[in-house]
């Protein structure tokens, strides 16, 4: 039962890790601007598919430095290029990859990606659009400045009164010179009347020229197809119109931009004008980065443990589930089956009025029920030591243990169970990862207690589950009244 237990449970593993699919595969690493947001065991994706995972994220030489696990089946160029790549508005990131050209040298086992893919980001759009806001208001307030206020009316009101003077001085003008005006145009008719028959070719090549110029502007006669001709100067004429009277609707829209958002209405007004508004969204936003950093720093590793007791001829079982938001610290959480079940005791005060019996005495009952055992304990750790503290199998209890081999050897030991025995319950197990995320465990449980001291053997599967804390915020938690 345990060796198909075990088999179950490392399938099982390689269905939900995310680590599945990158063995005979290869590492490569590359320094990064900035990565925030990105977390280890993140996705390394191309083109939306998921091609290696994220090993470690460190400083190295004051520099960002990341580790890939590449798939086998996928292959990286020397032109390749790796950047951090957005996927929602609330700052949660993965890395994105391109493969380079096929053709070009790949790049080995342990190799460099030296190129970065650079994208826009909403700090830069949101810069860009406070830029083009400055510069439209910039502009009102010229117009606003030329045309508008006492001094633009004066201007324009000038301008009509020496229009009127103009018209009036040519009237006179006019009048003045009408005798001289009608002798020119009796010598015009003279000359007319001589030159006629050079004012008729003159009159022709005007009417060859006005019929090209009608050609140019579109206005000619249709051709045998139906169509008129391309007039360039027209339809360019006609461009130039309706680009200024869009030029203008635009700078009419802008005025009333520029006006609501002086006044301070609607969303972008009151982001401007009020600044308690803009304290709290910025509050807001820190609140949100501060909830999604710890989220994405936060390691939730699941233990599937069994154990087999030689002496009871009996199999233990282990759920827990350890969130860790820090490397030095984690909270344990764990439900447990033990075939011994939960004992209690009670204790019962008497009084009798039976003459074969004492008139007061007291019974001590120990009470053992088939039912679940849960732990629920806090953990520091410092250098090789983790010492821990809380509840263990339903009773007090605390636990240090020691981390050996770069943390693949593991000695435990807990001490609970103070109410069960006389003694409290010591116990102390050996554990070594032999294969990745699966650990091989033995020791001994109840050592102080004789008649209750039994061997152990088992198998633990231990990983990482990164979907599993994008699921904790969204549990259901009781309402408080």
């Amino acid at each position: 039962m345990t060796v198909v237990l075990s088999v179950t449970l490392f399938f099982g593993y390689r269905f939900v890790s995310r680590d599945a699919g990158t063995e005979g595969g290869y590492v490569v690493w590359a320094y990064l601007p900035d990565v925030t947001g990105v977390a280890p065991r993140s996705r390394v994706i191309t083109s939306g598919v998921q091609v290696g995972v994220v090993r470690s994220i460190r400083l190295h030489e004051g520099k960002a430095r990341i580790d890939i696990a590449m798939m086998p089946e996928h292959v990286l160029y020397e032109d390749a290029a790796v950047g951090k790549k957005s996927t929602s508005l609330i700052g949660e990131y993965l890395i994105a990859l391109t493969p380079g050209t096929t053709g070009k040298k790949r790049i080995p086992d342990g190799g460099q990606i030296r190129n970065l893919i650079r994208g826009a980001s909403i700090e830069s759009l949101q810069v860009q659009v406070r830029d083009i806001l400055l510069d439209v208001k910039s502009v009102t307030e010229t117009l606003s400045k030329t045309v508008g206020g006492d001094k633009g009316e004066d201007r324009i009101e000038a301008i009509l009164r020496n229009l009127a003077e103009v018209t009036q001085q040519l009237n006179a003008t006019v009048k003045e010179n009408r005798a001289t005006v009608r002798a020119t145009l009796d010598n015009v008719s003279a000359i007319t009347a001589q030159s006629r028959p050079e004012l008729a070719a003159i009159l022709s090549n005007i009417k060859a020229i006005t019929a090209d110029l009608k050609q140019l502007t579109g206005r000619g006669e249709t051709g045998s197809d139906g169509a008129k001709p391309a007039g360039s100067l027209r339809s360019t004429i006609e461009r130039v119109n309706r680009a200024s009277a869009t030029l203008e609707s635009v700078l009419k829209h802008a005025d009333n931009i520029a006006a609501r958002v002086d006044r301070g209405e609607g969303t972008v007004g009151r982001l401007v004008n009020d600044e308690t508004l803009i304290n709290e969204v910025e509050e807001v936003v820190e609140g949100v980065s501060t909830l999604v950093g710890g989220l994405g720093r936060m390691q939730t590793i699941v233990g599937l443990r069994t154990d087999y007791n030689f002496l009871a001829n009996t199999i233990k079982s282990y759920v827990s589930l350890r969130l860790q938001p820090a490397e030095d610290k984690y909270y344990l959480v764990e439900v447990v089956n033990d075939p011994r079940g939960l004992t209690t005791f009670e204790q019962i005060d008497v009084d009798t009025t039976n003459p074969n019996d004492p008139p007061h005495y007291r019974e001590i009952r120990t009470v053992t029920s088939n039912a679940f055992r849960f732990t629920f304990q806090f953990a520091k750790r410092m250098g090789p030591f983790t010492g821990r503290f809380g509840i263990r199998e339903s009773t007090g209890g605390i636990g240090v243990d020691l981390h050996l081999l770069d943390d693949r050897f593991e000695l435990r030991q807990d001490f609970f169970g103070f109410g069960e025995e006389l003694s409290p319950r010591w116990r102390v197990a050996l554990s070594y990862e032999f294969l990745k995320k699966l650990w091989l465990l033995g020791g001994v449980d109840n050592i102080i207690n004789d008649d209750r001291r039994d061997y152990f053997f088992g198998l633990e599967l231990r990983f990482n589950d990164e979907d599993l804390k994008t699921v904790l915020p969204f549990a259901p938690t009781p309402s408080v009244r």
